[in-house]
C-alpha cells in the first residue's frame, strides 16, 4: 500500500510541478489517440450505416470481418503494420517506422472495426418503420441520414467512447511501431512499461494515475452530452 500511495503522491508532484517530460509525453498520447480515434470516425461510421442500412453481395463475410476486428490483439495490429512499414517492407520507402504516424496507423485498425461496428449495431435498433416514415413525409436521403444519425446519437457517443479507449489504453501496438522513443514516440502506457521494467513503480503509479484522469476527463465530458439527451423515465411509488 506505501508504494500504491507514493506513486499517487508522485503523480500530484508531476502534475502541480508541470513536469515538462510528463506533459509532452501526455500530450502525445492524446494526439496521437485523438487523432486515430477522429479518423476511426470518419471511416468507421460511414461505413456501419452502410452495413446497418443496405444489402449486397458479400455483405455478412464484411459484417464478420468487422465483428473479428473488434477483438483484434494489439500486439497482433503492430506486428502487421511493423512487417509493412518495415525498411524493407511494402512500404518502407515511407520511412514511418517509429514515427508517431506509424502508431496513428496502428490505432486505427484497432478502433476503427470497434468504431463501424457499434455504429451498426446503434443503427441496426432503430425501428425499420422510420426510414419509411421519414420518406412517407418527404424526407430526402441526406436528410434521411442525418435524421437517423440524430436517433442514434446516444449509442454513437458510445462508439466514440470505446473506440478512444481502445486506443489510449493499448501498448502493444505502440511500442512495436512507434519504439518507445523518448521525446518522439514515447507515450503514457509505453512509458508506464519502461518505468516498470526499470523498477520505479512510484513514477509508473504516477504515470498510470495520470492516463486514467486523463481518460476519465474525456470520457465524462462525452457522458455529460450523452446522458443529457437520455430518456427521463417516470418514477414508480
Amino acid at each position: 500500500m506505501e508504494l500504491i500511495w507514493l506513486g499517487i503522491l508522485k503523480s500530484a508532484e508531476l502534475i502541480v510541478g508541470l513536469d515538462a517530460e510528463v506533459w509532452s509525453v501526455t500530450w502525445l498520447s492524446l494526439k496521437i489517440s485523438g487523432s486515430a480515434t477522429l479518423i476511426s470516425l470518419l471511416l468507421g461510421m460511414p461505413l456501419g450505416i452502410v452495413l446497418a442500412i443496405s444489402g449486397f453481395p458479400g455483405r455478412s463475410v464484411v459484417v464478420a470481418a468487422v465483428n473479428t476486428g473488434m477483438a483484434l490483439p494489439p500486439v497482433v495490429v503492430g506486428l502487421f503494420v511493423s512487417l509493412f512499414l518495415w525498411r524493407s517492407g511494402p512500404f518502407g520507402f515511407l520511412d514511418l517506422i517509429y514515427s508517431p504516424a506509424a502508431m496513428i496507423i496502428a490505432q486505427v485498425i484497432i478502433a476503427f472495426p470497434i468504431v463501424a461496428g457499434l455504429t451498426m449495431a446503434s443503427f441496426q435498433a432503430l425501428d425499420p418503420k422510420l426510414g419509411l416514415q421519414l420518406l412517407g413525409i418527404g424526407a430526402s436521403k441526406p436528410q434521411l441520414l442525418w435524421l437517423l444519425c440524430k436517433e442514434a446519437k446516444l449509442p454513437l457517443l458510445a462508439a466514440v467512447m470505446a473506440g478512444f479507449g481502445g486506443v489510449i489504453s493499448e501498448v502493444g501496438a505502440s511500442m512495436m511501431v512507434g519504439g518507445n522513443i523518448r521525446g518522439q514516440t514515447r507515450v503514457l502506457t509505453t512509458a508506464t512499461v519502461l518505468e516498470t521494467g526499470k523498477g520505479n513503480f512510484d513514477i509508473a503509479i504516477a504515470l498510470s494515475v495520470i492516463l486514467l484522469l486523463m481518460t476519465f476527463a474525456i470520457n465524462f465530458i462525452l457522458t455529460r452530452i450523452q446522458q443529457r439527451e437520455r430518456i427521463r423515465w417516470p418514477k414508480t411509488s
